[in-house]
């Protein structure tokens, strides 16, 4: 069987540089990636994302706004332990706070305990994050976040290319991006 592997662009689109991941899951979809690589926007939908990583993966990619402290537009790779986050936030420390019950929460604590009560496993889980510049209500992306997606997408390419083939032995097919010709 060969390897699975999600790349999931999560974000509110509607609080400006928060829709970096549904951006870049967008551009990434326009590639033509190797079988075994599934590129989906979830947005804010957690719930849909854990029941989606509940049927198996070997790898997840996470693409999100990522609060860190640089400059914006800054990419970050970042390994996350899945089994640790899953196992330091409880579900009653979840129903607490609301955010548990909240189908349409992308807090990564929530998506992976939720996948851990349902038997899922997230396999080697990486986030592919951007220092957003603006926050705020308001659709699109700041110039410097839009600057940062070709970046993003460059690394999850280089990701793909280093995953595959730790996961099934072989060489991973190069992606090819699609070419317009203009007038």
């Amino acid at each position: 069987m060969s390897p699975r592997v999600l790349i999931a662009g999560i974000g509110n689109i509607f609080l400006g540089d928060d829709g970096f991941g549904t951006e870049t899951a967008r551009k990434l979809g326009e590639l033509d990636l190797p079988d075994g690589v599934q590129v989906a926007d979830y947005g804010v939908s957690g719930m849909h994302l854990a029941y989606d990583l509940a049927g198996g993966y070997d790898a997840t990619v996470l693409l999100d706004a990522t609060e860190r402290g640089a400059e914006p537009g800054t990419v970050y790779l970042i390994e996350l332990d899945a089994d640790e986050i899953a196992h330091s936030t409880t579900v009653d420390d979840q129903l607490g706070d609301g955010r548990f019950v909240d189908a349409h929460g992308m807090h990564p604590e929530s998506v992976l305990s939720l996948l851990k009560m349902l038997g899922g496993e997230a396999g080697r889980v990486l986030l592919v994050g951007c220092e957003p510049a603006n926050l705020y209500p308001g659709i699109g992306l700041s110039s410097v976040v839009e600057a940062a997606i070709p970046n993003a997408v460059n690394m999850v390419v280089d990701l793909i290319d280093e995953i595959l083939p730790s996961l099934d032995g072989t060489t991973a097919k190069e992606p090819t991006v699609p070419t317009t010709t203009g007038e």
